[in-house]
């Protein structure tokens, strides 16, 4: 029933593309430490680079357990889930690296996101991640569900947010700089947009 795959192209990639909604799952290197998982969404936030590499936009929010997990070890999986049309399952496991925004990389990267505003949700870092395993399942017992629309809340909420206020916001919040584990997170103070 699985497949493994070479790359990310032709049918897969279109079906990557397509999907509203992916899940991302991170781990500590310590067997006692916090397994993470998290679904990701927002139309536009997503974007295949190359056949090996995708990135996604990590936005605000009152955590940043993904990006202390890619920052101590690198590891990570993407998931996604056929909700309509043919079953089907479709992971990247691989290894991610968090580009904030003062690196000289950030505004290339930025780019490569055309049909979002970034800046309405409180954007922290892109996320790439270079696939190391590409497979698919066969999503038999994923159930049929609807898609609507996107969310506005998340815009609504960090759109009135500059660059202070939202450094002011995580660093109120207990696991932004740090993990649940302890891991360094998100660099406080907030480093300046480089866009």
């Amino acid at each position: 029933m699985g497949k493994t795959y070479e790359r990310i192209d032709g049918r897969l990639r279109t079906f990557i593309e397509s999907q509203p909604v992916f899940f991302t799952a991170t781990a500590p290197l310590g067997a006692d430490g916090t397994v993470n998982l998290s679904p990701k969404g927002l139309t536009g936030s997503f974007a295949v680079l190359d056949e090996h590499t995708v990135a996604y936009l990590d936005f605000a929010g009152s955590n940043a357990e993904t990006i202390a997990h890619l920052r101590e070890n690198g590891r990570i999986t993407l998931m996604w889930c056929a909700f309509q049309g043919p079953p089907n399952i479709v992971r990247v496991h691989g290894r991610g690296e968090p580009v904030f925004r003062d690196d000289p990389r950030f505004p290339g990267l930025l780019a490569r996101f055309p049909d979002i505003d970034a800046t309405a949700h409180g954007l922290r870092a892109v996320i790439v991640v270079t696939a190391e395993l590409i497979r698919d399942t066969c999503g038999y017992a994923v159930p049929l569900m609807a898609y609507g629309r996107d969310r506005d809340l998340h815009a609504k909420r960090f759109a009135r947010e500059d660059d202070a206020s939202l450094d002011a916001y995580f660093t109120r919040k207990e696991h932004v700089a740090t993990s649940l584990d302890g891991l360094p997170g998100l660099p406080l103070p907030l480093p300046p947009s480089t866009v």
